[in-house]
């Protein structure tokens, strides 16, 4: 019997093909909403695209697929083309998460048509095992952002409550302060804050599409939930 088994290989290729649809929502809402805001440098330099390739980082794509949390090349901003540099950094910053969290809501829903109004057969078994990667790509990449900790989306909302000065100079020792972080990821430190965090997205995201669930059971018995 071989090291590796063929579920947890097919596990791997499915996080990579949901990786190429996650991580380039979440840059290019990053791209979108900073251009809307005014700074353009992200779209200026490609980054408001869903080609994967313009978002690629292969130490963090190997991590999204070997570990289930990763990363992509950052989005190039410049906060003081804002009007308010602060709240537009955490605006701009929240868009990422928010684009993945709309994107596993959506999948969610898919995943539940799929699972009520399809035959039991291998190749819609094989979909709903790939909805069920692609939703937690999502919300893995989501809650692992939204970490209060440079250089983590999280940080640059959280980080809105200081004063400006102290705010951009923390944010010049983000570089550090993540090397840092990814020690401390791999010792498994964040294991279980992370772990926590994505039951309750997931939770929330059960009780968002329940009303799919209450329509099929109103069809199937007559019984309102």
């Amino acid at each position: 019997m071989g090291l590796i088994s063929p579920a947890q290989m097919m596990v791997w290729v499915m996080r990579g093909i949901a990786m190429l649809l996650a991580i380039p929502v979440h840059e290019a809402a990053h791209a979108f909403v900073s251009d809307k805001l005014g700074d353009p440098t992200a779209k200026n330099m490609g980054r408001l695209s869903l080609n994967p390739m313009a978002h690629f980082d292969l130490l963090g794509a190997l991590c999204m697929i070997f570990v289930g949390v990763g990363w992509a090349k950052p989005v190039p901003v410049y906060p003081y083309r804002y009007k308010n540099p602060k709240a537009g950094m955490a605006i701009s910053a929240a868009a990422g998460p928010v684009s993945n969290l709309l994107l596993a809501f959506i999948t969610v829903i898919l995943y539940k048509l799929v699972y009520y109004f399809t035959p039991d057969t291998m190749v819609w078994g094989l979909l709903l095992n790939f909805l069920m990667v692609l939703a937690s790509v999502n919300v893995s990449l989501a809650v692992f952002n939204l970490l209060p900790v440079p250089p983590f989306d999280g940080s640059r909302i959280a980080l809105v409550l200081l004063p400006r000065r102290l705010y951009f100079k923390v944010m010049q020792y983000e570089r550090y302060i993540f090397m840092v972080m990814f020690v401390l990821l791999m010792l498994g430190v964040f294991d279980l804050p992370l772990a926590l965090l994505n039951n309750a997205m997931w939770d929330l995201l059960d009780k968002a599409t329940f009303f799919i669930d209450k329509a099929v059971m109103a069809a199937a018995y007559g019984v309102a939930v």
